[in-house]
């Protein structure tokens, strides 16, 4: 028998604030026009963000950047496979990248989020989720524009750290140079 495919994605490994989001996508029929989310306006994403969830089964799991800061990138990307597991059980598991974090049953394949439907559709869960998320934390902390770099290193952003310095929803443990902080060793 067939097993069906579980495509997975993360969005948020790289920022300074905000979470780390994670979604498996199993679709129960075609999407026309998937892709990478990052190759996608946030308008296309916003629309085919309702189209994946009417056509699949899904799970999303999220880390906050507390958990981050404690727990670890890795550790929160393995957990993470092993949720998706949980919820969306017996299937063949794809996860965009190279690593399958010491998680079983799982295979990877760099650039899948381009390349295979139920990993763009995976892409794109995450990344909306994600990006909602820091549109909402904007209106809590107005002073960081997260609305606009969702919590990555821009410039802007770099500026709003330099004179207001971290937020409740900075990661701690990412170091900062506009803060003049020293590495961690």
């Amino acid at each position: 028998m067939h097993k069906l495919l579980c495509g997975i994605d993360e969005a948020g490994r790289g920022p300074l604030a905000g979470s780390l989001v994670m979604a498996g996508v199993v679709l129960k029929s075609p999407i026309p026009g998937l892709m990478d989310s990052k190759k996608l306006t946030e308008k296309k994403r916003e629309a085919l963000y309702p189209l994946i969830i009417e056509n699949s089964e899904y799970h999303i799991v999220s880390f906050s950047a507390r958990e981050v800061d404690e727990l670890g990138i890795s550790k929160c990307l393995h957990d993470g496979l092993l949720e998706i597991q949980k919820y969306l059980k017996d299937c063949e598991y794809l996860f965009d990248g190279n690593s399958t974090f010491g998680v079983e049953n799982i295979t990877t394949m760099v650039k899948a989020d381009d390349k295979v439907a139920e990993v763009s559709a995976a892409s794109i869960l995450a990344k909306v989720t994600r990006d909602r998320h820091m549109v909402k934390m904007a209106e809590v902390y107005p002073q960081y524009g997260f609305e606009k770099h969702k919590g990555y290193g821009t410039k802007a952003h770099m500026e709003a750290l330099a004179k207001y310095d971290r937020c409740e929803v900075h990661r701690k443990t990412f170091r900062v140079k506009c803060l003049d902080e020293p590495p961690l060793i």
